[in-house]
């Protein structure tokens, strides 16, 4: 047998660490790494390898560090459960040893137990350094309910700590959308609400006059763009997708004027309503872009004047308010300081350390911010919404922000977050986010991923998880690569998803999974197994012939929408707006393909006509190629949205910009500077959308094909 080649010696130890020498693209081409991409690789997750003695020094290490690890860290069993099996690894140096392990729930109770190892069911025997060892399977047997248990192996010498996330085998789902239900909603960027009363960006404020108007047209979702914490001080830090922390809230989101201390100080009032800063907000709403320097440091001086009335009104006499406040502080615990001490730090610079005012200040918005979301939460639920808030859940955050500062460890240093050439597209995307690093994750009990879900999960009826792929492979982009060299690294999914099934229960939230791009057949399985929704676009489902598929042949467990915040508005995309605004940007590789991304938005427009006659959408005598060069009507709008929403799909969205006819789409992947992404404001204010015929129109036409749950 031939000795193996440095190629395969080095795919092993990338292999061994997690990272797929190759994927196959969307049009089935395999992709292999090179093997300078694959060390760059194992270079962002500490593992040296830039020449034959480093990788065989690396498999060397690998082999030993699996024998030597009595149990992996972290387990995923279903619950409720009244024993459990896991795999332990121990040398072997005589019969007659024993294995001992105790089990302490979350709730505190305290089980334990111990075995011969010789009666243990034998997997796997290796040598390491000289030394037999064995894998073996340990039968615990304890009853384990849901939750985050601690299991402690002790074996000769050597001690395992291992967390037993025991779960529900599937996630939440509303009662209210069981059996037949099929209900809708709006999906809105937040920061781009008009209203004659916010402060130059949506607000939660808005989000309730939003609600409102949604629930008279009969919704029963209200989607979100993520509502993360951006950066206190630096506001043009502007991507919802790129956050300064997963856990916590968007403070420029709090209405200013609903916070308890507004309506209690009137110094802020008078301020407020003079001349001067009336002017300031004026120009604010009128800007036809959000204007964040603007609006952060308008909101953020009142709301630091509103803090110190709080401070001394409240704090400083133990009042209710300050014992809630307290509360709320103690809730968020060591996650929270974490936060508020990397805001208030730099935001004076970095210099000193902040004083505790500074810090208590960024907990303060945090704890109003949380106050008002619950109130738009609370707002759907005495509407009688079967969903509610529909959140969102960005796929990591910016290298340069809170969660990363708090969690040094756990993220790459500077590989990225992106994804391989598709369609819409051609060169790949690189995200500029770091990546999760999944041993470092496992080691310390999933924590960021846990407080992430936790904290999104907490006011929404359902949650849609960004990339959620991402729960089994991520694609790394290495530094100074270009996305068209990055690769596959694996993730733990069956942890991942037990966590993801275990606080959707624990938070009553349903979950949507965004299964767009390269998805692995695995991850769909998994994902359907444990009923969590699908993510599915007009702009995608065909069939075989390229044809749109009709509706009886889209998944039942899914939610279905036209588009999404990357990708052109209808009208966008019927006119081909984001192909020409794609070759200004130079975003094509060449004008051959421009020309053929042209060509095929033609035969598109047609397949979409010939779809929807074919589902008796449009009139009897409609000529498809006519209306395929002819302008997007409204009979075209509702019947496109009606024809989606006759799908068997349990939820649908609707992006009002959809059928205000809106050109332009709020974020161009491949841009940052280039295209005003994250910026926009919606065409109508929420009045307007109050008093919109075609949104009235839509609405009854979503109504006829999925009537609110329970009537007749």
């Amino acid at each position: 047998m031939s000795a193996a080649t440095v190629r395969e010696r080095l795919q092993w130890l990338a292999s061994a660490h997690g990272i797929e020498p190759g994927f196959h693209d969307i049009w089935g081409r395999r992709h292999e790494l090179s093997d300078a991409g694959l060390r760059a690789l194992l270079r962002e997750l500490g593992v040296a390898a830039d020449c034959d003695a480093d990788i065989d020094r690396g498999l060397a290490a690998t082999h030993i560090r699996y024998w030597n690890r009595l149990a992996e860290p972290v387990l995923a069993v279903a619950a409720p459960a009244t024993a459990f099996e896991v795999l332990v690894r121990l040398p072997r140096r005589g019969p007659a040893e024993r294995i001992a392990w105790r089990l302490v729930t979350e709730s505190g109770e305290d089980m334990h137990g111990e075995a011969d190892v010789d009666a243990l069911a034998l997997r796997e025997r290796a040598d390491v350094e000289g030394v037999p060892h064995e894998s073996r399977t340990l039968g615990v047997d304890a009853s384990l309910p849901p939750g985050y248990h601690r299991l402690e192996l002790h074996a000769g010498g050597a001690v395992a700590s291992v967390l037993v996330v025991a779960a529900p085998p599937t996630c939440h789902r509303p009662p209210r959308l069981d059996d037949d239900a099929r209900v809708w909603g709006w999906s809105v960027q937040l920061y781009g609400l008009r209203s004659p009363r916010n402060w130059g960006v949506g607000d939660f404020g808005d989000l309730l006059a939003l609600i409102d108007v949604a629930a008279l047209r009969g919704a029963n979702a209200v989607g979100l763009n993520p509502l993360h914490a951006r950066f206190a001080h630096d506001a043009g830090r502007v991507s919802p997708y790129a956050p300064s922390s997963r856990l916590w809230l968007d403070a420029l989101a709090i209405d200013v004027e609903a916070v308890d201390d507004f309506a209690e100080s009137d110094a802020v009032r008078a301020r407020v309503g003079s001349d001067e800063f009336g002017a300031r907000l004026a120009a604010l709403r009128a800007a036809s872009l959000v204007d964040f320097d603007g609006v952060s440091a308008a909101k953020h001086e009142v709301l630091r004047e509103l803090y110190a009335h709080f401070r001394d009104r409240h704090l400083a006499h133990g009042t209710v308010r300050a014992r809630q406040f307290r509360t709320f502080q103690a809730q968020g615990g060591a996650a929270l300081r974490r936060h508020a001490s990397f805001e208030a730090l730099h935001e004076a610079g970095g210099a000193d350390p902040p004083a505790i005012e500074r810090i208590e200040y960024h907990e303060y918005l945090q704890w109003q911010a949380d106050l008002q979301l619950g109130r738009a939460a609370g707002r759907c639920e005495a509407h009688g919404m079967a969903v509610g808030l529909y959140l969102d859940l960005a796929v990591s955050v910016d290298r340069a922000g809170s969660d990363v500062w708090s969690f040094a460890d756990c993220y790459a240093a500077s590989a990225s977050v992106g994804a391989p050439p598709d369609d819409f597209n051609l060169s790949g995307q690189d995200w500029g986010l770091p990546p999760l690093i999944p041993e470092a994750l496992r080691a310390c009990g999933h924590e960021p991923f846990v407080l992430a879900l936790r904290a999104n999960m907490r006011h929404a009826g359902a949650l849609r998880i960004d990339h959620v792929m991402g729960l089994m492979r991520l694609y790394w982009v290495p530094r100074g690569a270009t996305a068209r060299e990055g690769a596959y690294v694996r993730y733990p999914l069956e942890e991942l998803l037990a966590i993801v099934a275990l606080e959707s229960h624990r938070n009553r939230c349903l979950v949507v999974g965004e299964d767009l791009g390269t998805v692995p057949d695995a991850v769909r399985e998994a994902l359907g197994r444990s009923r969590v929704l699908s993510y599915r676009l007009l702009y995608f489902e065909r069939d075989g012939s390229g044809g749109f598929a009709s509706p009886a042949a889209w998944p039942r467990e899914a939610l279905v929408s036209i588009g999404t915040h990357d990708l052109p508005t209808l009208a966008g995309w019927w006119n081909g707006h984001d192909l020409q605004l794609r070759d200004r940007l130079g975003l094509y590789p060449d004008a051959d393909t421009r020309e053929q991304h042209e060509q095929a938005r033609e035969r598109d427009r047609v397949r979409l006509l010939a779809a929807l006659a074919g589902g008796g959408r449009l009139p009897a005598d409609a000529d498809v190629e006519r209306l395929s060069r002819g302008p997007l009507t409204p009979m075209l709008v509702d019947a496109i949205h009606g024809w989606l929403a006759s799908t068997p799909s349990r939820l649908m969205m609707v992006q009002p910009e959809d059928w205000i006819g809106t050109v332009e789409q709020c974020n161009v992947p491949g841009t940052i500077d280039e295209h005003p992404n994250w910026r926009r404001k919606l065409a109508l204010s929420i009045d307007e959308l109050r008093a919109d015929a075609a949104g009235e129109r839509l609405a009854h036409v979503l109504a006829a094909e999925r009537p609110a749950p329970g009537a007749r």
